[in-house]
């Protein structure tokens, strides 16, 4: 146990955020980093399991999509490679953006297509399978939330992820460029009409839209704020 948890004193030290920004309590936070080591393998193992996961959507895409098939496994090997960079020194603004961003995307879009979906999932789905998805996929909001301590959202590194999720958001949702839209798929017929005269479609859409916009107001109100907060102790 005591070479598992790391010294108190190399922690990353923690912003003066509002708690909208910074929601987690800093005692979770903490353990996270101390445990450094058994996050990332936790993430590794959820890459392995979401790649997995994703066989049958792998097999009925182009061979030339498949990046954009994976998107929650992507997003755990982000946040999986992102704190191994920086347990070893070696942190890395722009990985962690993208680990930020996708993170809170698609640990938001899961959950949603899960419970607007979810008579439809449960009619395939065992119970503790859809619960373990549930769960684990807002435990990926819970750690992007603690990046703030390792990075500090240069705009450079926001831009180069905002590129990369807006070319996501377009060949999943609206331009697939080969064949049809590449979003993870969804238990029923797209033009499925749900609510409001809103298809499944719509709705799957319309969250992932919502959802990359988020996380760039998250990352640059906190950019702001730490910038502010340093102005003020130089003072």
């Amino acid at each position: 146990m005591p070479r598992l948890l790391r010294d108190r004193q190399s922690l990353p030290a923690r912003d003066e955020l509002p708690w909208w920004l910074s929601p987690v309590p800093t005692t979770i936070e903490n353990l996270g980093f101390r445990l450094v080591w058994l996050v990332v393998a936790i993430n590794l193992v959820g890459t392995a399991f979401g790649f997995w996961y994703y066989r049958a959507q792998f097999a009925a895409t182009p061979t030339e999509m498949w990046l954009f098939v994976p998107d929650s496994p992507m997003a755990t090997l982000f946040i999986a490679g992102a704190f191994a960079l920086w347990a070893v020194g070696r942190a890395n603004d722009t990985l962690t953006t993208l680990a930020f961003f996708s993170n809170i995307k698609l640990g938001l879009w899961t959950p949603w297509v899960l419970v607007v979906f979810a008579e439809e999932f449960l009619a395939f789905t065992p119970l503790p399978l859809y619960a373990f998805l549930l769960v684990s996929h807002l435990a990926m909001v819970v750690q992007a939330f603690v990046l703030h301590r390792i990075t500090d959202f240069p705009v450079r590194a926001v831009s180069l992820a905002v590129l990369w999720y807006t070319v996501d958001l377009t060949v999943d949702y609206f331009i697939p460029l080969v064949g049809e839209p590449h979003h993870t798929a969804i238990p029923l017929a797209r033009e499925t009409p749900i609510a409001l005269a809103a298809t499944a479609f719509q709705l799957a859409a319309w969250a992932a839209v919502v959802l990359t916009i988020l996380p760039l107001l998250w990352a640059l109100a906190t950019r702001v704020r730490t910038l502010e907060a340093n102005r003020s102790f130089d003072r």
